[in-house]
């Protein structure tokens, strides 16, 4: 059955369709960015013009389904349909399925160098651990599943093919599916201490990040890392352990030559390894914070914005205190070493404006920044917090929660 024409000279179909197939038409027509209806119709019309009926397709449980389609062309699958004598619900289900087979879930593409991400600033106390932590969670979720995405309207012009559009809410959207690799830079090691995980001993005998980057290390820094296990994220998402020697580190560094290329040994033989780097930096602005920095700088081959710092701060005083000594320390590396380093932006984070004046107008205040412009704005949700006591990753133990909405956003907000 049909109702009349749309505005658009579109008609309401109503048919059925197994729920099954109905999952894996939404998360494909999103995996390739086009409305669900615009996939059926290019379906219905490669299943009309096929020589011959194909296999059939299981419709055990079928129930409603409705979509729009170009005036017509219902009328013309249902005669091709009765043609073939098979039913419309039949039909239909293999219309669908023939426009999965023809359009496969596109491929991660894989850059040369993987994307590194430098969560910063040099005050204590902001969240950094938890945004790098929900960062790396987002990016490397399930593609063939669909998960909740708090759209900017940023985002919100993309899907609508960068035509303006008003933000929307929440949208169901595929997981980006990226082989992603938490770094824990912080001595403190918050990161792997959130996420339930054995820090790296301080023992003369064990190698750490540090002595991979100071020439101490004796072994293959690839057999520090562990994976974080959780079907959702299917083995893409790794994290290499903090290590209490992290404190010694800018000492120890100023005896390295070259000092501030020292992240960037250490950690690339396991760069082939992952699409993303995400690294958890300390509250410092000493030798280790230079080498956070220049690491990920704009590489020669490299796309602007790909790589970067991610500052996260508060809707409070102290943060834009903290971030002018970080932005200053920025920009004279940049200077002293003529390197390009792109802000990936500001993340304002544990956001309450319930706090009254002081979080509304300092969340004003970095917003009017511009350049590098907020990113993410994270409410002081509850979600967070007893994921960190229960030691969970955030979008483990809340998928669906506000904050995991809002992980997934930033993630595609700085893709």
């Amino acid at each position: 059955m049909s109702s009349p024409a749309t505005s658009n000279d579109r008609e309401k179909v109503v048919s059925k369709l197994p729920g099954w197939l109905r999952q894996n038409l939404k998360i494909r027509a999103a995996q390739h960015g086009i409305e669900i209806q615009a996939a059926v119709e290019q379906g219905l019309e490669a299943w009309i013009a096929l020589a011959s009926t194909p296999g059939p397709v299981d419709t055990a449980g079928a129930d409603s389904f409705s979509t729009f389609l170009p005036h017509g062309q219902w009328d013309r699958f249902r005669q091709t349909a009765t043609d073939r004598r098979v039913s419309l619900t039949q039909g239909l289900a293999q219309s669908v399925q023939l426009w999965l087979e023809k359009n496969p879930a596109p491929s991660v593409r894989r850059a040369k160098h993987p994307r590194r991400r430098i969560v910063c600033n040099q005050k204590g106390g902001v969240g950094k651990t938890a945004v790098a932590a929900g960062l790396g969670e987002a990016f490397a979720e399930e593609s063939e599943a669909l998960h909740p995405v708090r759209i900017s309207r940023h985002l919100a012009a993309q899907l609508n093919g960068g035509e303006p559009s008003d933000p929307l809410d929440v949208e169901d959207l595929p997981g980006l599916g990226r082989r992603t690799l938490l770094v824990d830079y912080d001595p403190q090691r918050h990161l792997t201490k959130q996420l339930g995980l054995a820090e790296i001993p301080m023992d003369s005998g064990v190698d750490s990040l540090s002595k991979h980057m100071t020439g101490e290390a004796k072994g293959d820094i690839r057999d520090l890392v562990v994976p974080i296990s959780d079907d959702r994220y299917g083995g893409r998402l790794d994290l290499l352990p903090g290590c209490q020697d992290g404190f010694l580190l800018d000492v120890a560094l100023s005896k390295v030559r070259f000092r501030e290329a020292a992240l960037e040994r250490a950690l690339a033989p396991l760069e082939p390894l992952y699409d993303e780097v995400i690294v958890d930096c300390p509250p410092s602005l000493g030798l280790s914070m230079d080498a956070a920095i220049y690491y990920g700088r704009r590489r020669e081959d490299e796309a602007a914005g790909s790589s970067g710092p991610l500052i996260v701060v508060q809707a409070e005083d102290s943060s834009a205190d903290a971030y002018d000594l970080l932005i200053t320390q920025i920009e004279d590396l940049r200077s002293d070493m003529g390197v390009e380093v792109d802000y990936l932006g500001i993340v304002v984070n544990l956001y309450d404006p319930r706090r009254g004046y002081i979080a509304t107008s300092s969340l004003e205040a970095w917003i009017d920044i511009k350049d590098p412009k907020v990113v993410a704005v994270i409410g002081d949700l509850t979600d967070q917090r007893k994921a960190v006591r229960l030691k969970q990753p955030l979008l483990s133990f809340a998928p669906r929660g506000e904050q995991a909405a809002t992980m997934r956003a930033l993630a595609r907000e700085i893709s």
